[in-house]
């Protein structure tokens, strides 16, 4: 395969309670219909509230299954919980074992590696960084074992949130530990693709579009598919509004391209907030 076409979407965050969600989803889908990428990947937060709500991540997974082609996901802190971190509250819900299950019992495999296009593919549950979990140590020694097998390519990492905003060892705060891969699991894992052609990271879960390398890896913020955070409730680092990124890989290349799907429209979060009422 000389070209390997991919789509990202990202934080979907679908829920049967959520038109404005859905049919966000639905422009989403009709763009992929219409483009038919070799792949289509989605980095977290697909359902609105899976530890709360198995319903939300069977609903999300049935919008899915209509997409033409394959799938591929990883979870989001509304998927399966969030990492505890060193600063900052606590999370809630914490990443728990059991939703970490039902998301692959449910949406499917939480981690994994592919080649295509001469490049290696891989993506990570982030959100048992940190936990302690079985699974958090069980993921690390899979990674080891997958980055000792990339002979030299070109190697892109999915993940659902950002590995940092600026620079690597940028400090932890309290208001903005939960928005990126937390210490010390960070460190651990950007010394892992040390000693590898790292060309690409790919994220979501901040609901900004954003676009920057850092020495030779490009970082890629995917917006939200579903909805936008107002300036009040959130700073603003990049560019608020919902879409999807399209990439084209080649042996030693690739493209990106921003973009929405014919159809989106930037529901904002206080529209959600009202429907859910008294649940937040």
């Amino acid at each position: 395969m000389s070209e390997f076409r991919l789509t990202q979407i990202s934080d979907t965050h679908l829920g049967r309670r959520f038109p404005g969600l859905i049919a966000n989803f639905h422009a989403v889908s009709e763009h992929i219909d219409a483009n038919r990428p070799d792949l289509v990947i989605n980095t977290g937060d697909v359902s609105f509230d899976g530890p709360t709500s198995r319903d939300d991540v069977e609903f999300a997974k049935s919008l899915h299954n209509a997409l033409p082609g394959a799938c591929r996901y990883i979870p989001g802190n509304h998927d399966i919980g969030d990492n505890p971190t060193a600063i900052g509250p606590a999370p809630k819900p914490p990443v728990a074992e059991a939703h970490r299950q039902q998301f692959c019992d449910i949406i499917g495999e939480d981690h994994w590696s592919f080649e295509a296009a001469g490049w290696r593919f891989i993506g990570l549950n982030t959100l048992v960084m940190n936990s302690g979990l079985a699974f958090e140590a069980e993921q690390f020694d899979w990674l080891s074992q997958e980055v000792s097998r990339v002979n030299g390519g070109p190697v892109a990492l999915f993940v659902h949130k950002p590995l940092f905003l600026n620079l690597p060892d940028d400090p932890e705060t309290p208001e903005t530990s939960i928005r990126y891969v937390p210490q010390p699991a960070r460190a651990r894992l950007i010394e892992m693709f040390a000693h590898v052609d790292l060309r690409l990271i790919a994220s979501g879960h901040v609901h900004q579009r954003r676009d920057f390398s850092y020495r030779h890896t490009r970082h890629v913020w995917a917006p939200s598919a579903g909805f936008k955070i107002n300036d009040q409730r959130q700073d603003r680092i990049a560019i608020k509004e919902t879409g999807l990124v399209e990439y084209r890989f080649q042996p030693d290349s690739f493209e990106v391209r921003h973009l929405r799907a014919a159809g989106q429209v930037d529901v904002d979060i206080e529209e959600l907030l009202a429907q859910m009422g008294g649940e937040h």
